[in-house]
C-alpha cells in the first residue's frame, strides 16, 4: 500500500500541536510538526481563549505539514471541551470564548439551579453537572445580558469554530456539544427544554454532526491568503477525551476495563453502549458524554495535573530558573511519605492561582495536618491525594457498573509519570496500561481514517492504535501503603462513608 498521509491537530488546555500521521495499512506513524504553548488570558476581571492566536498557530501548523509531506488526504481538529464563541449576522467572531475556568462561570451555578434544578438538569442532559460545562457559560452571559447573545447568531464550540475559519460551514460536532449539556443523550437531538429554562433561543445552535465525517473543504479565500492548498476537513471526536477514549490501545476487550485520560484533568469512567441515568451515578459525581459510534463514556471530571503545573509556575517565579518535572517528581520520591493529603476537587484548587504551594499549606493548616514545607513535601502531598482520589472514584465505578475492575488504561501526557502510574496501580491494586500519550491524536486519527474508508469500526481502529502504540505495564504491589493511607484520606474527606 503506498503511504497515506493525514493532519492530526491536538490542542489542549496548555499547548497544542499539528502532527502527521504517516499510514502503511497496518500501522501509523505520527510526526509532530509544530508544537506551541498557549493559555488563558486575564483581562477585564476576565479568563479568556485567544482564539486568534489559536487559528494563527493552527495555520503555521498546516503550512509547515503541507510543505513538508504530499499525499495529505484530510485534516481534523481536537480541542478541550465545554468552552465556545459566537458569530454574528455578518459571520463575523463576536468576541474570544471565556475559559472554563472563568470565575463567573462557577459562581452562576447556584442561580441556574433555582431555574433549572441540579437533578433534572443531570435527567434532561445525563451529563455531569460539573460547573466547567457550557451550559454555565450560557446562564452567565444571559445573566448578564452580554455581547454574545446580543450580538451572537451561532455559537460554535471551539473545535468548530476553528473548523468554521477554515470551511465556512458552521455545525457542531456532537461529541464537544455533550460538553455543553444542552443535549439530550438518549436522542442525540438539542434538548429545547433545557434551552427553554434558561430563556435562550435554540436559534443559536447549529446542526449536530457525528464524528468520522467530512464537513467541507479548506475554503479558496483561506488557500489564497495563506499559500496552501485545500485539503477535505473532517470533523474527529473533536472534544480530546471522546478522542483519547477512541484511541486508547485496549490489550483485552474480554476484561472489566476503565480508563483515565491523566493530564491538566484527570477525566476517569468506563466506555458503556448507552448513557446511564440514576441516582447513584448522578449522587457519585459521575456523568454521561459521547464518545465515537454512538457510544458513550461515563466520566468524572477531576482537577488533576493542573495543581502541580500551578505549584510549579510559582516555583519557577520564586526561584527565576527553569524547573523541570522530572526534578518534580524525583524531589517527591526523595520526600517523606505523606500523612498530608488535600481533596484535589476542593474548588479553590480548580481556580488559577497566583500562589499554589500556599494555598496547599492553608489548607493543610486548615484541617489540622501537618503542613508540608519544601518543594518535595508539597509535591508528594499532592501526588498521593490524586492517586487515593482516583482510587475512591474507581471503587465508586465498580459500585455504579456492579463488576470489580480488572484492568486499568491511563492515556495522554501524565503517563510520563511512571512513578505515579505505579502508585495508582499500587493504590488500586489492578494491572495498569500506560499510554501512549498521543492518545487523543490516535483517536483523531481512526476517525479520518473512518472517513477515508480504511476502517468500518471503531474496534478496528483501536487495532491499529495497538500496533501502532508503545505502552508499559505496572504490576500492583505495596498495597498496605496505600490501604493504610486511604483510611486517613477516607475519615479526612469522606466521613469515613465507603
Amino acid at each position: 500500500m503506498i503511504e497515506k498521509n493525514y493532519i492530526i491537530f491536538d490542542f489542549g488546555a496548555s499547548n497544542g500541536r499539528a502532527i502527521v500521521a504517516h499510514f502503511d495499512g497496518k500501522r501509523a506513524i505520527m510526526d509532530v510538526t509544530h508544537r506551541f504553548e498557549h493559555g488563558p488570558v486575564y483581562v477585564t476581571e476576565t479568563l479568556y481563549w485567544d482564539i486568534l492566536h489559536l487559528f494563527s498557530e493552527l495555520i503555521h501548523g498546516l503550512q509547515i505539514s503541507l510543505s513538508k509531506f504530499s499525499d495529505i488526504r484530510s485534516l481534523a481538529i481536537s480541542t478541550w471541551g465545554c468552552d465556545f464563541g459566537f458569530i454574528d449576522e455578518q459571520g463575523k467572531l463576536v468576541s474570544n470564548p471565556v475559559t472554563y475556568r472563568d470565575k463567573n462561570r462557577h459562581d452562576r451555578s447556584k442561580p441556574l439551579y433555582n431555574v433549572l434544578p441540579q437533578r433534572e438538569l443531570f435527567e434532561l442532559s445525563a451529563g455531569s453537572t460539573n460547573e466547567i460545562m457550557g451550559i454555565f457559560q450560557l446562564f452567565s452571559f444571559k445573566c448578564e445580558n452580554a455581547l454574545e447573545l446580543r450580538s451572537g447568531r451561532k455559537m460554535l464550540m471551539i473545535p468548530d469554530l476553528l473548523n468554521y475559519f477554515l470551511t465556512g460551514r458552521a455545525c457542531n460536532e456532537y461529541t464537544n456539544a455533550t460538553m455543553t449539556l444542552l443535549c439530550n443523550q438518549y436522542e442525540r437531538t438539542w434538548e429545547e427544554k433545557i434551552l427553554n429554562r434558561i430563556g435562550v433561543s435554540p436559534s443559536i445552535l447549529n446542526d449536530l454532526v457525528m464524528p468520522g465525517n467530512r464537513i467541507g473543504e479548506i475554503q479558496a479565500s483561506v488557500c489564497e491568503h495563506f499559500g496552501i492548498h485545500s485539503i477535505p476537513v473532517i470533523v474527529p471526536a473533536t472534544h480530546d477525551t471522546a478522542s483519547a477514549v477512541a484511541g486508547i490501545p485496549v490489550i483485552d476487550e474480554g476484561k472489566h476495563w476503565a480508563f483515565i485520560s491523566l493530564g491538566t484533568w484527570g477525566i476517569m469512567g468506563m466506555q458503556t453502549d448507552q448513557p446511564i441515568i440514576s441516582d447513584q451515578v448522578f449522587l457519585s459525581g459521575y456523568g454521561n458524554n459521547a464518545i465515537p459510534e454512538g457510544k458513550n463514556m461515563m466520566v468524572k471530571y477531576i482537577t488533576s495535573l493542573w495543581i502541580i503545573q500551578q505549584c510549579r509556575n510559582r516555583w519557577r517565579n520564586e526561584n527565576r530558573e527553569d524547573l523541570s518535572w522530572d526534578a518534580i517528581v524525583q524531589a517527591s520520591v526523595q520526600a517523606k511519605p505523606s500523612k498530608t493529603f488535600i481533596d484535589v476537587d476542593k474548588p479553590i484548587f480548580g481556580l488559577p492561582q497566583a500562589d499554589m504551594p500556599k494555598v496547599i499549606q492553608q489548607d493543610c493548616q486548615q484541617r489540622g495536618q501537618e503542613v508540608p514545607e519544601s518543594l518535595g513535601d508539597i509535591a508528594r502531598c499532592f501526588y498521593e491525594s490524586l492517586v487515593l482520589k482516583f482510587r475512591y472514584n474507581l471503587e465508586l465505578l465498580e459500585e455504579i457498573s456492579g463488576q470489580p475492575l480488572e484492568l486499568l488504561h491511563i492515556v495522554g501526557g501524565g503517563t510520563q509519570n511512571k512513578i505515579l502510574c505505579q502508585w495508582i496501580a499500587d493504590a488500586k491494586g489492578i494491572p495498569v496500561i500506560a499510554g501512549p500519550t498521543e492518545t487523543t491524536s490516535m483517536g483523531n486519527f481512526i476517525m479520518q481514517l473512518k472517513a477515508d474508508g480504511e476502517v468500518k469500526t471503531l474496534r478496528e481502529g483501536r487495532e491499529i492504535s495497538l500496533r501502532s502504540s508503545f505502552i508499559d505495564r505496572y504490576e500492583p504491589g505495596n498495597k498496605r501503603y496505600w490501604d493504610n493511607a486511604y483510611e486517613i484520606f477516607l475519615r479526612l474527606f469522606h466521613n469515613n462513608t465507603k
